[in-house]
């Protein structure tokens, strides 16, 4: 957060929940120091050209992460934190993936990476890297 403000940015996160739900992460998981905006039609995000990953795929990649071990925080063990996750894991689409945009102070956008699958974030340091090439 202090590197991206450093460059002249800012974080802002949109979430495919709408405000009451985003509330309700906030106090499982606790504030954030950035605004977390709602996207409940998804419209944002398909706009931009996220996708849904099919709930067989999803589910696999979960399954194979549990055995292999590689998911062991995919579930918090803190009860408030895990019984949100469940709930969301119900009632929301987590199956959707996100991604990162960066765009200057007109409003233009700079660099994008859309996530494939859950583990597909683009890396800190490479936007941290555009974030100095592009510094406001």
């Amino acid at each position: 957060m202090n590197e991206v403000e450093q460059e002249g940015f800012q974080i802002i996160a949109i979430a495919p929940s709408n405000g009451s739900y985003i509330s309700q992460f906030k106090e499982a998981f606790g504030e954030f120091p950035f605004l977390i905006a709602g996207d409940p039609k998804r419209e944002a995000y398909r706009g931009m050209g996220h996708h849904t990953m099919p709930k067989w795929k999803l589910l696999g990649q979960a399954a194979v992460g549990f055995v292999t071990r590689k998911l062991d925080g995919f579930i918090p063990k803190e009860q408030k934190k895990k019984d949100f996750v469940l709930k969301s894991m119900k009632t929301q689409d987590v199956y959707i993936q996100g991604g990162t945009w960066i765009y200057d102070e007109r409003g233009v956008m700079i660099w994008n990476h859309i996530d494939q699958s859950p583990e597909d974030h683009a890396k800190i340091d490479t936007v941290l890297d555009v974030l100095k090439k592009n510094k406001a």
